[in-house]
C-alpha cells in the first residue's frame, strides 16, 4: 500500500446541533487516526449547518480538491437528516429508496418487531450510483458515490462504518510523530524552534503549552512521513532544549499519535 503520493482528506461534520454546542463532536480524532494509520492524511475538517445550499457547495469543492471525502452526520430518518440529499444535488444525480438498502432495513426491523414508517424509509434512500457502507449497528447503511464517503454521526455507528472504508482506500505513507515535554516558556524555545523548522522543510514542527495539576508544561511534537528525518529533527529539538538549560522527555513515537495535552 505505501506510495510516494501525498493522500489528502476532507471531514465534514454536519449537524445544527454540533454548532450550537448540545454536541460535541467525538468522531474528528478517530477519522484522523484511523486515515493516518493506513497512510490518508487528513488536511482539513469542517463543520457546517443544516442548510442545503451549503452542504451542497462544499461537498463540490471539497471533492475536487482532495482525494477523499468523508461526511458525518444526517443521515438518519427526521425532516434535518438531508445529508443524503445534498450529496445527491452535489454530484448531480437523482436519489431514490434503494432495493438493498430497503432490504437490509426490513430485516433490521422485522427482527426488531418494529414497523418501516415513511421516517424509516427515508434511510434507505442512496444517490444514484452509489455503492452502500456497511452498518452492522443499526443496518441503515451509509454510501460512497465517487470520492465522497456518507457516514453517521453516532460515534459508535461512524466507527463502525470507517472499519468497512479502510480497506478500500488506496494509502500513502503514514506520519509518524514524536513528542517531547519541558518545563521552558514558549517565548524562549520559539526563535530556536523556528530555525530547526527551517532546517528540516520536510517535517512540521509543533509546540503546545498546557497546565498540568502540578506545573506548566509544553509539548513539542515533530511531525513527518520520513521516520528517520522525524528522528533526526528531534534529536535536534532535544539539543535546544538542552542547550536552555532543560531536559525533554520523550513521551512516544509512532504513526497516528495524538498531541497530548
Amino acid at each position: 500500500m505505501a506510495s510516494s503520493e501525498t493522500i489528502t482528506a476532507a471531514l465534514l461534520i454536519i449537524g445544527n446541533e454540533v454548532l450550537s454546542g448540545r454536541t460535541h463532536d467525538k468522531n474528528l480524532p478517530h477519522i484522523a487516526e484511523k486515515l493516518n494509520d493506513v497512510g490518508v492524511r487528513l488536511t482539513e475538517a469542517r463543520v457546517i449547518p443544516d442548510i442545503p445550499e451549503v452542504i451542497i457547495r462544499t461537498v463540490r469543492e471539497l471533492s475536487t480538491n482532495f482525494t477523499y471525502v468523508f461526511t458525518t452526520g444526517g443521515i438518519g430518518p427526521t425532516h434535518d437528516d438531508i445529508t443524503a440529499d445534498c450529496v445527491a444535488e452535489a454530484m448531480g444525480v437523482s436519489i431514490d429508496i434503494d432495493p438493498e438498502a430497503l432490504r437490509r432495513l426490513e430485516v433490521h426491523y422485522a427482527n426488531s418487531g418494529l414497523e418501516i414508517n415513511e421516517a424509516r424509509l427515508r434511510m434507505a434512500r442512496i444517490p444514484e450510483g452509489a455503492s452502500l457502507i456497511d452498518n452492522p449497528i443499526s443496518a441503515a447503511p451509509g454510501f460512497r458515490i465517487g470520492n465522497v464517503h456518507v457516514m453517521a454521526g453516532v460515534p459508535k455507528i461512524m466507527q463502525a462504518m470507517l472499519d468497512g472504508i479502510l480497506p478500500t482506500l488506496k494509502g500513502g505513507r503514514p506520519m509518524v510523530s514524536i513528542t517531547l515535554r519541558c518545563s521552558l516558556p514558549e517565548g524562549r524555545i520559539a526563535e530556536g524552534l523556528g530555525k530547526l523548522a527551517k532546517a528540516h522543510p520536510d517535517v512540521d514542527f509543533g509546540s503546545y503549552p498546557a497546565w498540568t495539576k502540578t506545573a506548566f508544561q509544553v509539548s513539542l511534537v515533530v511531525r513527518g512521513e520520513d521516520p528517520a528525518q522525524v528522528e533526526t529533527a528531534a534529536q535536534a529539538v532535544e539539543k535546544l532544549i538542552a542547550d536552555l538549560g532543560d531536559q525533554a522527555e520523550r513521551i512516544t513515537a509512532r504513526p497516528g499519535e495524538t498531541v497530548p495535552g
